[in-house]
């Protein structure tokens, strides 16, 4: 998952993105609204999640909030030492998600941020069709397709296909998988049980499992669906 941070801050900015590659993030650090304009309008579509400063020295959060809301749907998290009632309904209003006010702790801001994500997963599962090449998934039946026949998958192999789903083109580390199959499923799933599943899933969507072209092997960082 990749995360826009931008944060005035030099020493507040170096501490949130050493926090967040440790918490197994990618992130793009920008110092100002010009700089982060120039990633929201050419790097956008591979963003995860923006995490903006209200205050910046040439600009607003604001302002770099509404680009994003205009092109995408993805959260906004808004940084600020202004603690009032105003600035944070104006937040609110234009479309932000969360809003957290300096001084904080990183540990409430890694929470924040994925209750955030989580509340997106569930929001994105409602759509009832969900195409992949000649994968179809019809999150209303819970049924999974291939070239139009049925393939019958466990719970589990299906709840790790709707993740993968739900972020196509974005690159998951085993341990954020791992995070969001305890999420979702409740139970718990060691390191080896989900590359099983993987396996699985592979042999029962891909034509040749052993060269997959849908759940493909970044090596090194973990897996991907889609370009």
């Amino acid at each position: 998952m990749k995360i826009l941070l931008v944060e005035d801050d030099r020493t507040i900015a170096s501490g949130l993105e050493y926090s967040l590659q440790q918490d197994h993030f990618q992130t793009i650090l920008c110092h100002d609204a010009t700089s982060a304009k120039t990633v929201l309008h050419e790097q956008l579509t591979g963003l995860t999640l923006c995490i903006f400063d209200l205050t910046l020295p040439d600009g607003s959060g604001y302002e770099l909030c509404k680009i994003v809301k205009e092109r995408s749907d993805i959260p906004v998290i808004f940084l600020t030492a202004i603690d009032d009632e105003v600035n944070v309904v104006m937040g609110l209003d234009m479309g932000a998600d969360d809003y957290i006010t300096k001084p904080f702790r990183i540990r409430e801001l890694l929470s924040r941020i994925k209750s955030v994500l989580r509340r997106y997963q569930k929001q994105t599962q409602t759509q009832s069709i969900i195409e992949m090449d000649q994968i179809r998934i019809n999150t209303l039946e819970g049924k999974v397709y291939k070239n139009g026949d049925e393939v019958l998958l466990t719970a589990l192999e299906y709840r790790l296909l709707l993740i993968f789903a739900n972020h196509v083109g974005q690159v998951l580390s085993r341990n954020q998988l791992l995070e969001r199959i305890w999420d979702v499923a409740g139970e718990f799933v060691n390191d080896n049980t989900l590359s099983v599943y993987i396996k699985r899933l592979r042999e029962k969507l891909e034509d040749h499992p052993q060269e997959p072209t849908l759940i493909k092997t970044v090596r090194g960082l973990g897996y991907k669906v889609g370009d």
